[in-house]
Parts: structure tokens; C-alpha cells; sequence
């Protein structure tokens, strides 16, 4: 073997070394290195299925497993460290099996492509993640719940339109997050299926000659099932795909959490007050306290987009079966769940330390126009059509703007020149506070409903030590 072929990676048939740069520009051990204590696991199931299988002898298995168990303790310990030479972490983790037991090391690539290795190393690397997401969305569903609880009688103006609508408890509102990260976290656990399939054996996209054991080392390493097509198996991204799409879901719902919270942050609603750990000054304005963390989870929604978009366009165009394209999917994969997991862990902590501030709700409760569909729907009771009882409470609420009046205010000869069924009961329902308590469908904003409701995520995330 030449020098230039010796030092060009799978290069014998080349004649030429590869340009430093081409070198730079193709490596991805600083991508990719995270990876290794999946790539080391994926290869001890490997060595494992060649001696099994007789491919390799019984004794050049077990040295490869020994040598690659030690390689394993050491990235588990925290000793190992990459190589930002090496071009990738397959290619640090078998120069070091070489320097480890010797020439026998060069035979763990046996029946072995670095397309299916690759496949693998991201599927065990998911599959950790999604149980690590999982945890993290259930740690933020408790936080709210908490909070939720914690507070279960305070009454807050609804909006739609970001007007004000209708009274609903706090509870509810925030309860409604609750729903939102379960359809997140049931989204999360299904992707598991997906990316529960064993790619390797596929080769680099037609399979093996060699008598290999696929579902053997898929049951070694876990897996539910062996992938059925190897041209599929090596290029099939969809799992990740799934996962990255999942995720800006996640970072919608987030967004939209975290936009109620820095307004009803802001001195003009005055509902919350985030704790000082959570906030930050101004470099101008002494008396400033910034909710950058929440305007930071905002923001992180269109850089997961982003990802998501970046990642379904690297994809569109690949003809089967492999392409070094997909070299690109660990930085969408791996940032994608970095910042979506810190997102996940510092709302949470925040949510631990939110004040509200009921005084001041009690304030905004006194504009009862919020009640004026209960007044509507206490004519329907009363037998008038709803397209006219919503006719009714219009001119109800007109009569009060004009008069300065909020619409208890007004006297019950004013109501009557309107409609003779506005009675002393209609004015009973112009209070926001038992507006709640008037509801009565299921999954309604009824302080019954909303027990029930903190009861069941009580369960469902198995509190300890919290009192429903």
C-alpha cells in the first residue's frame, strides 16, 4: 500500500491525497462526536453477530467486544475526549480499537457499511432523546398543573382577538397548556415506533453476501424491528424528520405560552410577576426588569422552524439510495433537540416561581361586559331566540357605553325599556366572579370541571406529595 493511499480514508483506489481543505470541508467529528457511545454500542452488537454467526472467528469477536468495551468505559467515564482530526467519530473510534488490539480491529467492518453505521448511531441517539423530551415536557406539565393548582379559584378575563371576552378561571387557562404538551408528549412517544427499526446489515444500500443475523443484533441493541428494505434502511431520515417536526410543535406551543406570560408580565395587565432569577436589566434603564428568558423561548420557536424547514429542503431532492447530504441531519437533529430541551427546563423552573397577583385581577373584573354572553344566554333560558337575545345585550351594552355605566349599573327600568324579560335575575348574572360557576358543559371553565381536570393530571403525571 502507498503512502497516499494510506492516508486517504478508503483510498485504494485513489492515487492522490485529499486537499487539506476537502478534508476540513467534509469532516464532521465535531458534529458527530456525540455520538460516539452509540457508534461503540452499535459495534459491540455487530463484532457480537459475526462470531455468532461464524463470519469472524469466535476469538476475533471477543477481542473486537473487549477492545470495544474498554473504548465504551472510557466515553462513559468522561475520559474520552474527540479528535478533531479524525473525520468522523466512526473513524476516531476504529483508529482507537486499532491502536487497542491490533490489525483484528480492521475486521469489526465486516459486512458493515459506514451508510448503515451511520443510520444506526442516529436511531440510538433518538431513541434516548425521546425518553429525555418525554421527561422534560411531563416536568413542565407539573409545573403548570402546580400552578394551576395553587390558584384555583382566581377568576381572569378571557380574550379572543386579544379582547376581552369572557370570565375564565387561571386554572383553566393554564390547564389548556397542559393539553397542548400531552398532544406533544403522546406525539413524542409514538415517534419512538419509527425510530424503533434496526438499519444495520443493509450495507451500503444492497445488503450482504455473508450470512449475517440482523434480528440478532436487533435484539442485542433493543430494537423492535429490522428494517425491510435495504436501500430504505440507509437513507430513510423520516424518524428524524418526525422528530424535528415534533419538536416545533413543541416550540409553537412554548411560544404561545411564554407570549401570555410576558404580557400578562407587562405593567398594562400587571397579572404576574416573574422572580428576579428569571429577569434581566436594561443597559440603559435602571428601573427596567426584562422577561428575556420568555422573549428568548419566543424567538427559539422560529430557529426550530427554521431547522425543521432546513432539513425537509436538504431532503427533497435525494435519489436513492445514500448521498453525503445527509451529513447535514445531525446539526439539524442534534440542535434541534439541544435548545428544545433547554427551552422545556428553564419554563419549567420559571413556572416554579411565578407571583400572581389576584389584587390586581380583582381589578379587571370590574369591567363586567365580560359577562355580557351569560346575560344572553339567560334570555335563552327564558325561551328568546339566541340571534335575538344577542340583539338584546347589544343595545344592553351600548346603553352603558353611552350612559358611562358598567352594566349593573343600570336600572332595571332601563333594562325593561329594552326587553321585558331583563329582571332583577338577569342583573344577578352580571358578575364575573360567579360567571364561572354558571357553565356547564363538559370541559367548560366551571370551577367543578376544572377540579376534576387537576385531579386527573394529578394522576396522569403522577404527583408526589401535591394535594388536588
Amino acid at each position: 500500500m502507498t503512502a497516499a493511499h494510506a492516508a486517504k480514508l478508503w483510498g485504494g483506489r485513489f492515487s492522490k491525497r485529499t486537499d487539506p481543505l476537502v478534508e476540513r470541508f467534509t469532516s464532521s467529528i465535531r458534529v458527530d462526536h456525540r455520538l460516539a457511545k452509540y457508534d461503540v454500542i452499535g459495534s459491540i452488537a455487530h463484532a457480537k453477530m459475526l462470531g455468532r454467526s461464524r463470519i469472524l472467528s469466535v476469538s476475533d469477536s471477543r477481542r473486537l467486544v473487549s477492545g470495544l468495551t474498554r473504548i465504551l468505559r472510557s466515553i462513559e467515564s468522561g475520559r474520552w475526549t474527540f479528535d478533531p482530526k479524525a473525520e468522523d467519530i466512526h473513524t476516531q473510534i476504529q483508529q482507537m480499537l486499532e491502536r487497542g488490539i491490533g490489525p483484528v480491529a480492521r475486521k469489526l467492518h465486516t459486512a458493515r457499511s459506514r451508510n448503515d453505521q451511520v443510520s444506526l448511531d442516529l436511531r440510538l441517539y433518538c431513541r434516548d432523546a425521546v425518553a429525555a423530551l418525554r421527561g422534560d415536557l411531563r416536568a413542565l406539565q407539573r409545573a403548570l398543573v402546580a400552578l394551576a393548582a395553587a390558584h384555583r379559584s382566581v377568576v381572569i378575563p378571557g380574550y379572543t382577538h386579544l379582547q376581552r371576552a369572557q370570565p375564565v378561571l387561571l386554572a383553566h387557562h393554564l390547564l389548556a397548556y397542559v393539553e397542548m404538551l400531552e398532544r406533544d408528549a403522546e406525539r413524542v412517544e409514538d415517534a419512538r415506533k419509527r425510530i424503533d427499526v434496526m438499519p444495520l446489515g443493509a450495507g451500503a444500500l444492497a445488503g450482504s453476501s455473508l450470512p449475517i443475523d440482523r434480528p440478532y443484533v436487533a435484539t442485542l441493541l433493543g430494537f423492535a424491528r429490522v428494517a425491510e428494505n435495504s436501500m430504505d434502511a440507509v437513507s430513510d431520515r423520516d424518524f428524524a424528520l418526525e422528530l424535528t417536526a415534533i419538536l416545533a410543535s413543541v416550540a409553537v406551543h412554548l411560544s404561545r405560552l411564554a407570549e401570555d406570560l410576558i404580557l400578562w408580565n407587562t405593567e398594562e395587565f400587571g397579572w404576574i410577576a416573574l422572580d428576579e432569577a428569571f429577569a434581566t436589566g436594561s443597559s440603559l434603564m435602571p428601573q427596567k426588569k426584562n422577561p428575556d428568558v420568555l422573549e428568548l423561548i419566543r424567538g427559539q420557536a422560529g430557529f426550530v422552524i427554521g431547522q425543521l424547514a432546513g432539513f425537509l429542503t436538504m431532503m427533497k431532492g435525494l435519489p436513492l439510495a445514500y448521498n453525503r447530504d445527509l451529513q447535514w441531519d445531525k446539526r439539524f437533529v442534534f440542535d434541534t433537540i439541544d435548545v428544545s430541551r433547554e427551552g422545556l427546563q428553564v419554563l419549567e423552573r420559571l413556572l416554579r416561581h411565578v407571583r400572581v397577583k389576584t389584587a390586581r385581577l380583582a381589578e379587571l373584573l370590574e369591567a363586567d361586559a365580560l359577562c355580557a354572553t351569560d346575560l344572553a344566554e339567560y334570555l335563552v333560558a327564558r325561551g328568546m331566540a339566541f340571534a335575538d337575545a344577542h340583539e338584546v345585550v347589544g343595545r344592553v351594552v351600548a346603553l352603558a357605553e353611552r350612559a358611562g355605566k358598567r352594566l349593573r349599573e343600570l336600572s332595571l327600568t332601563e333594562l325593561r325599556r329594552i326587553s321585558p324579560r331583563l329582571d332583577a335575575g338577569a342583573l344577578a348574572r352580571l358578575d364575573p366572579h360567579r360567571s364561572v360557576t354558571w357553565k356547564r358543559s363538559l370541559g367548560s371553565t366551571h370551577p367543578a370541571q376544572v377540579q376534576r381536570a387537576l385531579q386527573r393530571w394529578h394522576r396522569h403525571l403522577r404527583f408526589q406529595g401535591h394535594n388536588t
